[in-house]
């Protein structure tokens, strides 16, 4: 489809020529000779370029080019102006005009100008496209949740994402802290910003300065060239300073001082730079505990701890467990070119009773490992690890919950009790007042072929084929 294009001059004759150069290039071309009338237009139709004169009766060029980045911001526009009036195409285009074209105009200058204007909108419009495709990756797909704790997080991020507040997010490791920072920035108005992100846990303590503020050529031994810090590689956007809580006390005053004064200075400077920087910081450590052991500074504290959003652990939302499942296993079947379809029953109510003490990060793991090795298109208990199998050292205590059948009942007193003998089958049945032949067909019957540790000869019957070896 043809670039569609607006052409507004109250000269009747500089309207022909470009509507006869442009359409020559087969591009869809209307004209009008008024602001007024172009506004009519526009409002009627989604033009992909405007070409204005500057200066014509009624609504001159300059107040067009206001109301057309109001009314219609996806369009752009280009001024035309004679040449003793270059302080006007000046004017024009500090208020976002892309270019202006000098009277008068001819055609090779106005094709080249144009050409350069739409490829100009259509890369503006792919960037939009993929931030908008980034956006709903970290702010849709990962972070699932219909569970209370998880809807409160999210009114959270709508609450703080337009507002320069610095926030603080808590949680245990794996719950996904990072995706929560990036959603607060796709979502909010820094969204076309840059996002810039630093590991305090993963930096030596002597590169933690110049990675923060930069430095200048021969400020230390090995600085050959000067170097932007991320403060300023994040003006305009967003700096995550993950894992907050490690950053060496000497340098926390120094991050003070940024964050209050809204300026940085680079090692071996004396000049300040300043910057426009929204931070979001987290940490995995409970802040409060750092400060009266001395490790964290009280001011910076309190400076960074602005908003608060605390990301509840895996093991508190299983409602949100078979949504993330169904989102590992899409992405790791196009990985891996694999075509899993989904996880048992018994593998869910496996999932449910899982402490998750790495979260969401351990969960995707399970499920990365799992479509990888499976040999059908339902992930079942075999697939995995054998502590998720077996209950594990950390799996939920079996409790027996209303509407429990009587088979659902059996099976986890079979886990528990093997669990507590360190899966020690004799030992087990002895305690359940039964034989070794009868739990074993019980652990083929449950498919957790669970491995005997009594001894024997080494040889296995199907019931007692080993499962999940992965530790």
């Amino acid at each position: 489809m043809p670039a569609c294009i607006l052409i507004v001059d109250d000269d009747q004759l500089v309207n022909e020529v470009l509507v006869t150069t442009l359409r020559e290039k087969e591009y869809d071309v209307d004209s009008v000779f008024s602001g007024e009338a172009a506004l009519d237009r526009t409002a009627e139709r989604e033009y992909d370029l405007v070409i204005t004169d500057v200066r014509m009766a009624g609504m001159d060029g300059l107040s067009l080019l206001d109301r057309v980045r109001v009314t219609a911001p996806d369009t752009v526009v280009v001024i035309m102006t004679a040449f003793g009036e270059i302080a006007d195409a000046v004017r024009a285009m500090k208020a976002g005009a892309f270019e202006y074209l000098l009277k008068p105009v001819t055609p090779d200058v106005t094709e080249a100008v144009v050409a350069r204007a739409l490829d100009y909108r259509r890369l503006r419009l792919e960037n939009r496209m993929l931030r908008e495709a980034v956006t709903r990756r970290f702010s849709e797909e990962q972070l699932i949740g219909n569970s209370t704790p998880m809807q409160r997080v999210f009114d959270m991020i709508d609450a703080v994402a337009n507002s320069r507040a610095t926030v603080l997010i808590t949680g245990e490791s794996g719950t996904g802290k990072e995706l929560v920072a990036r959603a607060v920035h796709y979502r909010g108005v820094r969204r076309e910003g840059p996002f810039e992100a630093i590991n305090c846990a993963a930096l030596p303590e002597n590169l933690f300065e110049s990675e923060l503020f930069g430095h200048e050529k021969g400020a230390f031994t090995g600085a050959s060239r000067q170097r932007r810090g991320l403060f300023e590689a994040a003006d305009g956007g967003t700096l995550l300073l993950d894992e907050i809580s490690e950053i060496p006390p000497a340098l926390q005053a120094k991050l003070l001082r940024v964050l209050q004064e809204r300026e940085v200075q680079r090692l071996g400077s004396e000049k300040k730079v300043p910057i426009d920087v929204r931070v979001i910081a987290t940490t995995n450590r409970h802040l409060p505990t750092e400060l009266e052991a001395g490790n964290f500074r009280e001011d910076l504290f309190f400076r960074i701890n602005v908003v608060s959003i605390d990301l509840p652990p895996l093991r508190e939302r299983p409602a949100d467990i078979p949504g993330l499942v169904d989102l590992f296993i899409r992405r790791y079947n196009i990985e891996n070119g694999r075509s899993v379809k989904r996880v048992s029953d018994q593998v869910l109510r496996l999932f449910e009773q899982y402490l998750w003490p790495g979260n969401v990060r351990e969960l995707e793991n399970f499920i990365e490992r799992a479509v990888v090795v499976a040999g059908n298109d339902v992930l079942a208990p075999e697939d995995f690890p054998r502590d998720l199998v077996t209950g594990g050292p950390r799996a939920r205590t079996t409790a027996i919950e209303p509407g429990m059948s009587i088979h659902e009942m059996e099976k986890q007193l079979i886990l528990a009790t093997l669990e507590s003998d360190g899966g020690n089958q004799t030992k087990a049945a002895d305690r359940l007042g039964i034989s070794s032949r009868t739990l074993r067909n019980k652990l083929y019957e449950y498919g957790l072929k669970v491995p005997s540790r009594d001894g024997g000869n080494g040889r296995k019957k199907p019931a007692e084929a080993e499962v999940g070896t992965t530790e």
